[in-house]
């Protein structure tokens, strides 16, 4: 297996894989504006090649891109299919070349998403997960349901079996997730994200907006992401293009692939790291102050409990009284006076406290030992 980084890598690797291919590539295409890439695969054809290319029905803003792109191919000998429109979306992203590699990316065929935007790829060569993408690239192309036979392919596909993957992918978690996420949504995986935290399990996501959870720790990456990555306990990862949305997971076409690499994974998780030490914290609009409220207020209510305000107040009220013997007042109403005032002041300094203290930890992360360092860690 080989790893693709971009926009470390680039288009080349892409390329090669075509230029290599000596009978046949089969690619999906959702978004395409990369001109060296049909250069190739035309070149391709011309050397006796055959090539395939299933085209997304749709795409957000671009479709005549897509129809133009489908007779440029047509013209130039490419066999062109479209995916039917069962699926809102046709989001998956692969390229398998002589059925004997499948490239199975995070990113699509543009220059915004290979040249400027942190992404993954993967060059997979087991002969279960090839045979699979062939099978589902067929299925997609000839509009035909597909079922997946294979349960050692290691594809995640949705809405095949993508939920049901995952969930266990992240379930086994004992040490860490590290997650690139465009955005968790689904209220399923953040509840179980959560139950990892409990757990103890260390979890970081590097995101491009903010998680419908206050629990989890969200960065938000330096650069532009286009990625769908998990990488668990250093061991295993999933590369793919399907966030954690339920439209993503039940209602469109997208392809991923978990995996056992110990090399590939550490060197995603360096990646990680490097990208985590230059992001910021994602701290959502009032939820640092919704969060700490209430533990403040039950702090609060507990200390002003423990004051012995009473005696006090009684004392005052003795001198006051010698002085003034009509004046009106009302011990017990004076000392929950007192006693509310306190908790108030009381709930705002540990509000304070505690605010301070979160900024501290969130702006301070320890150095990572790194995977080779801390594999018992």
């Amino acid at each position: 297996m080989k790893l693709l980084v971009q926009p470390d890598d680039g288009i080349k690797p892409l390329l090669a894989a075509i230029n290599k291919a000596k009978e046949s590539i089969r690619i999906l295409i959702f978004r395409f504006d990369r001109f060296e890439i049909q250069k190739a695969l035309v070149a391709a054809v011309e050397r006796g090649v055959t090539v395939q290319a299933l085209i997304a029905y749709t795409n957000r803003g671009e479709e005549k891109n897509l129809r133009k792109l489908e007779m440029q191919l047509l013209e130039r000998g490419i066999t062109v299919s479209r995916t039917s429109n069962d699926l809102v979306r046709y989001h998956g992203k692969m390229m398998i070349v002589d059925d004997k590699e499948l490239y199975l990316f995070a990113y699509n065929y543009t220059h915004m998403d290979i040249d400027l935007s942190r992404s993954f790829g993967a060059a997979i060569k087991t002969a279960s997960t090839v045979k699979e993408a062939i099978e589902l690239f067929e299925a997609d192309a000839h509009r035909v349901a597909f079922k997946s036979k294979s349960k050692n392919s290691g594809l995640v596909i949705s809405p095949v079996n993508a939920r049901e993957r995952l969930t266990d992918f992240i379930r086994k978690a004992k040490k860490r997730l590290y997650i690139y996420e465009m955005k968790i949504s689904d209220a399923e995986f953040i509840r179980l994200l959560q139950k990892k935290i409990s757990e103890g399990v260390e979890v970081r996501v590097l995101s491009r907006a903010s998680s419908k959870s206050d629990i989890l720790p969200v960065r938000k990456i330096a650069m532009r992401l286009h990625a769908r990555v998990i990488l668990r306990d250093s061991e295993s990862a999933f590369i793919g293009s399907q966030s954690l949305r339920k439209l993503e997971l039940e209602a469109r076409r997208e392809i991923g692939v978990i995996f056992k690499d110990t090399k590939v994974v550490h060197q995603i998780e360096r990646v990680f790291m490097r990208d985590w030490k230059k992001s910021e914290p994602i701290v959502p609009e009032n939820a640092m102050e919704a969060a700490f409220d209430v533990p403040a207020k039950k702090v609060a209510k507990e200390l002003a409990k423990k004051i012995s305000v009473k005696p006090v107040i009684e004392r005052v009220l003795d001198r006051v009284m010698d002085i003034r013997e009509d004046a009106p007042f009302e011990p017990d109403e004076v000392v929950q006076t007192v006693r509310d005032a306190v908790r108030q002041e009381v709930h705002e300094a540990v509000a304070e406290a505690l605010r301070n203290l979160a900024l501290d930890c969130i702006g301070t992360v320890p150095d990572d030992p790194g995977p080779e360092k801390g594999k018992k860690g």
